[in-house]
């Protein structure tokens, strides 16, 4: 199986980016599988059930979120309708929405698609590991799902590399989400599991982290109230990792970083 995970869409510009490339990075790689986290992509703040609509039409199989879920409200009474959008799964009992989901392939297999949220430097919600214990206690993966994709959206790359290591051998991919700026650390964990700190964004990288400069260096440098942030409007670049499985275990055979456009040098998996 041949996977595709892009980082959190930004703004228009990552939103356009991403959908344009989606179609053609399925062809070109020969896709089974795309995910997107789509948690930036309503003007930088949240995802609406139309652009869920967008990226599906484009061709994405399923679409995760992070601590930005809830920003656009009309997502709340959608979120439970859409069997392939997923919240973080340590969100507190009685959330609405999935912290997992099995989506089906055209050939009968499923791929199981998880999210935590980090609590180090963000939210105390309930324990990411033991999240994820819980879900994995309910697949197995080469056998019940061909392939298994954990977003950990969080703040400390620690607290990503733990969670990847804990779960190695029992994931196809682990792949850091939140921080918008990609990482040179793809590689094959011992046991089989792809990893990657984080997939970066698709977004304006002439930017803070996908948003306004002015804005925000003026949130670091003065203490009073100001204007909004705002997402950056330049050519995005389009930024996630790809991974080919071995069919058999659903285990990692390779893991490479995918970069298209925009300002940051080109990444494309040699394979």
């Amino acid at each position: 199986m041949k996977l595709l995970y892009l980082g959190d869409v930004v703004g228009r510009s990552g939103r356009v980016a991403a959908i344009e490339a989606i179609p053609q990075l399925r062809r070109d790689l020969k896709l089974d599988f795309v995910v997107v986290n789509g948690e930036n992509s309503a003007h930088g703040f949240g995802i609406t059930p139309k652009i869920c609509a967008e990226f599906y039409e484009a061709g994405a199989d399923a679409i995760t979120t992070g601590n930005h879920v809830w920003d656009q409200r009309e997502l709340i009474p959608y979120i439970d309708g859409d069997p392939r959008l997923v919240r973080p799964a340590n969100f507190p009992r009685g959330t609405p929405g999935r912290g997992a989901v099995e989506v089906p392939l055209p050939d009968g297999r499923k791929v199981l698609v998880a999210q935590v949220m980090g609590r180090l430097f963000l939210d105390p919600l309930d324990d990411p590991f033991q999240a994820l214990e819980d879900i994995l206690s309910r697949h197995r993966l080469g056998v019940t799902v061909a392939a298994v994709v954990v977003d950990v959206h969080a703040e400390a790359t620690s607290e990503k590399m733990a969670i990847g290591h804990a779960l190695d051998g029992r994931a196809t991919l682990v792949v850091g989400s939140h921080s918008h700026v990609p990482t040179a650390d793809a590689q094959v964990l011992p046991h089989g599991t792809a990893y990657l700190t984080d997939a970066g964004m698709c977004g304006d990288y002439d930017s803070v982290i996908g948003m306004g400069k002015a804005v925000a260096i003026s949130r670091f440098t003065k203490k009073i109230p100001g204007e909004r942030l705002a997402p950056a409007d330049g050519e995005a670049t389009v930024c996630g990792v790809y991974v080919e499985t071995d069919d058999r275990t659903g285990l990692a055979r390779a893991v490479e970083p995918v970069r298209i456009g925009g300002r940051l040098s080109r990444a494309w998996p040699k394979g």
